[in-house]
């Protein structure tokens, strides 16, 4: 076999492989995260995959939205108009932290078999575990083409901050999403991308995330565990510092410049233009009795930051005439478990049946 034929060989598997490699690397994110086996050789996931323990929870984080979606049993079937679906949204206490899906708040909701509207009601878990109101409205958005009766949108003081909004890694690498939402035209975020950038190999991890989602679907399939379960945990802090700060706010600041209270109203206002309406609601936080607690309620807010966002939030919601429930003080201090907003199942039952009886202030008809 002469050399020049080897060598022939070998320049065109390297163009054929080179042109793979472009023509792969150019899908968009949305059309890749599409192309899933959920709803269709496994069931779809009950919530968002997240993770850092793959190998021990069958679940991982990433940031392909669509992915995400396309892995959630709200994809499993569209909405037919037999039930009332609700979709909530929230952070990592919605998304259920230490907690069995059927244990989290939908689980719970789900589990009080509701009618609303004539129709039995189906709650869907649409939290994800970081603490952004960015990443809620672009999760909000999306959610959208699901066409839900309803939004449960579950938040807190920590999700306003206006340093906080691109906290969350989903929100951060999904900028050109969420700018235009905000009222941006998104090309800010479109940061240049090199021609490596746009091939397999720049795009490496995101097809490895994705790739890896799809086969931890089927371990998650046969077992349904969805999360790394410690038989230990530490508890929430009770006694706290004697720090009356939040961020670098003190006693007397204008919370209005510093709260992203513009994202909230663009938040509902994307629902309401689809005629959605939406249900929100203050979620629990423990109140310490322990050291330093006249000071601060829990190691996320001094007394006097969050007193003057409820009083804030409470004239926002009187105002524009949001459906609106303020559970802040629902939950004794024993039933959180390993942070100021992570419940106890007893507790998300709890909480549940006071969402469930507000659901009667929602009118039928959308507006």
């Amino acid at each position: 076999m002469k050399f020049s034929f080897l060598r022939n060989v070998a320049f065109k598997g390297l163009v054929i492989f080179l042109m793979l490699t472009v023509i792969i690397g150019d899908i968009p994110a949305s059309s890749l995260g599409q192309l899933s086996i959920y709803n269709h050789l496994v069931p779809g996931r009950p919530r968002f995959p997240f993770g850092e323990t793959p190998q021990r929870s069958y679940n991982l984080s990433l940031y392909n939205l669509e992915a995400m979606f396309q892995s959630h049993e709200i994809e499993g079937e569209a909405n037919s108009g037999k039930e009332y679906r609700v979709i909530v949204l929230g952070d990592s206490s919605v998304w259920g932290t230490l907690l069995k899906p059927e244990e989290t708040l939908t689980g719970r909701l789900n589990a009080l078999s509701l009618q609303q509207c004539g129709k039995p009601v189906r709650f869907f878990n649409l939290g994800y575990p970081t603490i952004s109101l960015t990443k809620d409205v672009l999760i909000l958005q999306r959610a959208m083409q699901e066409k839900p009766d309803l939004v449960i949108w579950v938040t807190t003081l920590e999700a306003f901050p206006v340093n906080k909004q691109y906290a969350s890694p989903l929100a951060e690498n999904n900028r050109a999403l969420v700018e235009p939402i905000l009222g941006g035209s998104g090309k800010a975020a479109e940061e240049p991308v090199s021609f490596w950038g746009t091939t397999l190999f720049g795009r490496r991890r995101e097809f490895a995330d994705w790739a890896r989602l799809q086969l931890y679907g089927i371990p998650w399939a046969a077992t349904r565990v969805d999360q790394d379960y410690p038989d230990h945990f530490t508890p929430a802090d009770i006694d706290l510092e004697a720090d009356d700060t939040y961020y670098d706010l003190k006693p007397g600041s204008d919370l209005k410049s510093a709260l992203s209270w513009n994202v909230l109203q663009k938040g509902m206002d994307l629902a309401a233009r689809s005629g959605i309406p939406v249900l929100l609601v203050n979620e629990p936080i423990l109140i310490s009795n322990g050291e330093n607690s006249q000071i601060r309620y829990n190691f996320y807010y001094p007394r006097w930051v969050y007193d003057a966002y409820r009083t804030n939030l409470q004239e926002l919601t009187d105002s524009s005439d949001w459906p609106y429930l303020d559970a802040w003080d629902l939950i004794p201090m024993d039933q959180f478990t390993n942070s100021a907003i992570h419940l106890t199942p007893k507790a998300e039952a709890n909480l549940a049946a006071v969402i469930g009886g507000k659901l009667t202030c929602i009118p039928c008809d959308k507006k």
